[in-house]
């Protein structure tokens, strides 16, 4: 087995539990590897640090399975998929949940989602993939599914040198799965929509907003397949218009909205946000609560800035037409837009509309999307929730 020495200095990080060992972290790399092996990793000391799967041709060379020297193996696997079914089940999370988190379940690149009775799967590094086969049967034999189904067509995994690829890898269902979440019926696609289908990381923070919405208009923008817009419907609003850019994403809403009897109290509209939120500004349009759940628009550290821009203009425009006392809900689901940063963005935003906030609570992601403390990527989602005066 390969040895990963980290150069002095550099492997604090890595040391104090960050499962990442950068490229430019190491010192040296004694013994022969392919990608995907599993190597030890050691300190500039010679001290043990942990084991897991390299990869030369990522920026982040080594993701750490484990800080004890042990064998890696079946059971090995096997344990920590019990480890992470356990827990959800500990925290009541029975039917659709996040199954797996990847680093956040010491399992590195490895996403289960489970949707009742089917399990989507992303295995995004390279060294995780080569245990595919034995990790199905792993699931199998512990969660007990109706079907398992790959979704590894995200384009991450063309940089660890993994084709795109997506079907079943265990058992047959329909690719449109009907879930229940918060007591409302959700069709989710497993085979064509985003991610594995659906967000359930905004599980909780949909049920947040039941205090906010009964009898208001309700503009719900990014609303992919309706979560925000029906949980509203359901809690009583009288009016809600949800607004995306994907065309399938709001015949998915549509559907979903009929599949819980509030069709006639939901609109949907096909536009981009942004253009959408400046048409409403221009005619003068007023809401009772607005609801801001985009997609990440910082994917990494060099978009920032624009990502600031991007985060300040809409939420800029959401003040604007809201009425006086009217709740903003406001979401950034990227790790490098970090809460205080996210928090300035909207602070800024509040000052150019010459609006004051008040900040009724702020929310992150739902527990089975669990947040490790030495891996601060693991918490990404900010929800806040303010009163605009």
């Amino acid at each position: 087995m390969a040895k990963v020495f980290l150069a002095k200095g550099k492997g604090l990080r890595v040391e104090s539990g960050h499962p990442w060992v950068f490229r430019h972290e190491v010192e040296r790399i004694d013994g022969e590897f392919e990608d995907g092996d599993i190597v030890e990793v050691y300190n500039f000391k010679n001290k043990f640090v942990g084991k897991g799967f390299i990869n030369s041709k990522s920026q982040i060379l080594v993701r750490i399975l484990t800080r004890k020297n042990e064998e890696i193996n079946i059971d090995f696997f096997k344990k920590r998929v019990q480890d992470a079914w356990e827990y959800r089940k500990s925290i009541g999370y029975l039917d659709n949940c996040r199954l797996i988190f990847a680093e956040a379940d010491f399992l590195p690149g490895l996403i289960v989602d489970k949707f009742n009775d089917v399990l989507v799967m992303q295995t995004l590094s390279k060294g995780v993939d080569r245990y595919k086969d034995k990790l199905v049967d792993i699931l199998v034999d512990v969660v007990s599914p109706k079907a398992i189904y790959e979704r590894n067509d995200a384009k991450v995994r063309e940089i660890e040198g993994l084709e795109l690829k997506k079907g079943f890898l265990y058992g047959k269902s329909s690719t449109e799965v009907e879930i229940e979440e918060n007591g409302i019926k959700m069709i989710v696609d497993i085979e064509n929509g985003q991610k594995t289908g659906y967000f359930l990381d905004q599980k909780e923070n949909r049920v947040a907003i039941r205090n906010f919405v009964s009898g208001k208009t309700v503009l719900d923008c990014f609303c992919h397949t309706g979560g925000f817009t029906i949980n509203a419907a359901k809690f009583g609003a009288s009016k809600v218009i949800g607004v995306d850019i994907s065309d399938t994403a709001i015949e998915h809403a549509m559907r979903n909205a009929k599949l819980n009897g509030v069709e006639n109290k939901c609109e949907f509209v096909v536009a981009n946000v942004f253009d959408y939120l400046n048409e409403l500004d221009d005619k003068k349009e007023k809401y009772d609560v607005v609801i801001l759940d985009p997609p990440a628009f910082a994917k990494s550290i060099h978009t920032i800035e624009n990502a600031k821009r991007g985060y300040k203009e809409i939420n800029l425009r959401a003040m604007k037409i809201l009425k006086k006392g009217g709740i903003l809900v406001t979401c950034s689901c990227s790790h490098y837009m970090k809460p205080d940063l996210f928090f300035e963005v909207i602070k800024d935003a509040a000052k150019d509309a010459k609006k004051t906030l008040r900040m009724i609570e702020y929310r992150t992601q739902a527990k089975d999307h669990p947040y490790l403390i030495n891996y601060e990527e693991s918490l990404y989602l900010k929800c806040f929730i303010f009163q605009v005066l």
